[in-house]
């Protein structure tokens, strides 16, 4: 039992060793990635479905968040803050609850959210793209400013029919894309062998 513990084990250290310690698991890295393109195109297929889950999720997250916000409160020494985490938890419980009681509702609130997110954003990218130097790629964020805003008012110019499909539609794509990403990086793994 006490060679156990004679001889220690010294972390890698440098990027070198870590990329090694990495390339030694490039299968592992492209069925990850494998298995997130089979998540995304069974969410592409049934858009609904998908929209669902990542409801329930988000409501899951928010039961989560709400009971840690709970157990902080009882950190504050200040009956104020105290009672203010409390509040806080709980309405993060209670409104985790109602999107498992009601996902469909949820979703329509999630997507209106959304959609006015990506108008804001797409708005404030214009906006800061005619700001930049003409040396600065203003051009590229102004395109990236203009997509985003087209697609914000194409979920607003469809909601609240569009929560229906909307929110699986961006987790199938989301998923698409990390598991493309996570198989190109598994391959250059390999090829790096």
């Amino acid at each position: 039992m006490s060679t156990m513990f004679s001889s220690p084990v010294t972390p890698p250290h440098g990027l070198a060793s870590g990329l090694s310690s990495l390339r030694a698991k490039w299968g592992w890295i492209v069925a990850l990635g494998v298995i997130y393109l089979i998540a995304g195109v069974l969410a592409f297929g049934s858009v609904y479905f998908a929209t669902v889950v990542s409801v329930l999720f988000v409501g899951a997250m928010m039961i989560v968040a709400g009971i840690a916000e709970i157990i902080n409160a009882f950190q504050f020494k200040s009956w104020g803050k105290f009672v203010l985490w409390l509040l806080l938890g709980a309405l993060y419980v209670v409104a985790g609850f109602f999107t498992f009681e009601n996902p469909l509702l949820a979703a329509v609130t999630l997507t209106l959210i959304i959609g006015v997110a990506l108008v804001v954003s797409g708005i404030v990218r214009i906006f800061l793209a005619f700001s930049m130097s003409s040396a600065a790629p203003w051009g590229l964020v102004a395109l990236s400013g203009a997509i985003t805003l087209l697609l914000g008012a194409m979920v607003l110019a469809r909601w609240p029919v569009s929560s229906l499909y909307v929110l699986g539609l961006f987790l199938s794509v989301d998923l698409i894309c990390a598991g493309v990403s996570w198989i190109s990086m598994g391959l250059a793994l390999k090829r790096r062998t």
